[in-house]
């Protein structure tokens, strides 16, 4: 609408700095849309913290509206304002800037249109500003709600997804004792029932070679025995009291950057603390925060790399941002699988697999690529409600 309505504006002003002032309304109107448009999730929050820049906008709007005339497709763009600004600010931004493109809205209608026509046309617009303000609140009422509940629904399915991985975790050691220990303890039994019910036939040397032979199996037996309740018991440690996940991707920074000689810093955001993470979670989590740094090494050439974690709207944050030469444009995970680079598919499987949330793209900076995965924090924090609390605290 804006480019539709450009020439007409162009066309009424007056040459000078009428033109110019015209030309700044355009310019400044249609990139303040498209950057909104292009990359809300960026820019967005600052409109929010911001409404001036709504006011702004809106006054370069009119502008435009008054060197186009009233009649212009741009006239029945003005309901926009209001409408957005419901969306974003609730009651209170829409009735201000309602009034406010009603005011705009009089004044272009008095200086273009006789009496009536002004009467007339003042209540047609500006009404419609105060509907598609009331329209906007109604609309963020719906959107917020379907935001809690499209929130609880996250929760519940990381919740469901941390305790499948945790009850995975339990079953590849139950797998590893059925593999290892059973069949070990099983050739034992065949050894010496063998040797038990032909040991009077055979030649002593035969005998010692048998017995050796069964020895080797018990001690074998043991030793994956040993193994496997030391692992049970770290882990069965790891989830009792979790694990620490913002120290050991400190350390995994740390050893990344004296092994590669890139420049990797490690930082902690948010003002909560990060509570303990259960280990089969964590060792996710870290799995691909250590794909996306080797990956800043192997394929991005980075010479920086920053690592963050912490509490970010309600989730536990892990973001690897580097400076590197960025994924190619439109790149996606079919392509990768036909290709044959399976480290970022791994991440998204990996992601799901805990209920977690992943985004690999353009970071906040020009170039680069940022890997951040977000998991609700209400998935990792105890079921009860008395723990849950003294864990919140």
């Amino acid at each position: 609408m804006i480019a539709l309505a450009t020439p007409l504006a162009l066309g009424a002003a007056s040459s000078g700095p009428a033109t110019y002032l015209v030309a700044s309304g355009v310019l400044v109107t249609f990139m303040v849309s498209y950057v909104l448009f292009r990359d809300w999730e960026r820019f967005g929050p600052l409109l929010l913290r911001h409404p001036a820049l709504l006011a702004v906008d809106a006054l370069f709007g009119s502008v435009l509206l008054i060197t186009a005339g009233p009649e212009s497709t741009l006239g029945y763009v003005t309901v926009c304002t209001p409408l957005l600004a419901g969306l974003v600010y609730g009651w209170r931004g829409a009735g201000i800037f309602a009034c406010l493109q009603a005011l705009i809205l009089f004044a272009v209608y008095g200086a273009y249109g006789d009496a009536e026509a002004t009467i007339r046309n003042s209540l047609l617009l500006p009404g419609f500003c105060v509907v598609a303000g009331a329209v906007g609140v109604t609309l963020r009422n719906l959107l917020l709600r379907f935001g809690t509940a499209s929130q609880a629904l996250t929760e519940a399915r990381a919740r469901l997804a941390v305790n499948e991985a945790v009850g995975g975790e339990r079953a590849r050691l139950a797998r590893e004792m059925h593999d290892s220990v059973a069949k070990t303890l099983h050739g034992l039994a065949l050894a010496a029932d063998g040797l038990a019910s032909s040991a009077d036939r055979m030649d002593p040397l035969t005998v010692r070679h048998q017995a050796e032979l069964v020895a080797r199996s018990a001690r074998r037996a043991a030793a994956e025995s040993r193994e496997l309740l030391s692992d049970l018991r770290r882990q069965g440690d790891l989830q009792a009291s979790g694990m620490d996940i913002a120290e050991e991707l400190s350390s995994r920074v740390a050893d990344f950057g004296r092994r590669t000689g890139i420049t990797a810093r490690f930082r902690r955001t948010g003002a909560a603390p990060v509570p303990p993470v259960p280990y089969a979670v964590a060792r996710q989590m870290l799995t691909v925060a250590s794909e996306a740094l080797e990956n800043t090494h192997r394929h991005a050439h980075a010479t920086q790399v920053t690592v963050e974690t912490g509490i970010v709207d309600g989730a536990l944050r892990v973001s690897v941002l580097d400076n590197g030469r960025g994924l190619p444009p439109g790149t996606t995970l079919d392509e990768l699988r036909r290709a044959g680079h399976f480290g970022l598919v791994g991440m998204v499987e990996r992601a799901a697999g805990i209920g977690a949330r992943i985004r690999i793209g353009r970071g906040r900076t020009a170039s680069g690529t940022e890997v951040r995965l977000d998991l609700p924090v209400a998935a990792i924090l105890p079921t009860d409600p008395t723990a849950r609390a003294h864990a919140d605290h």
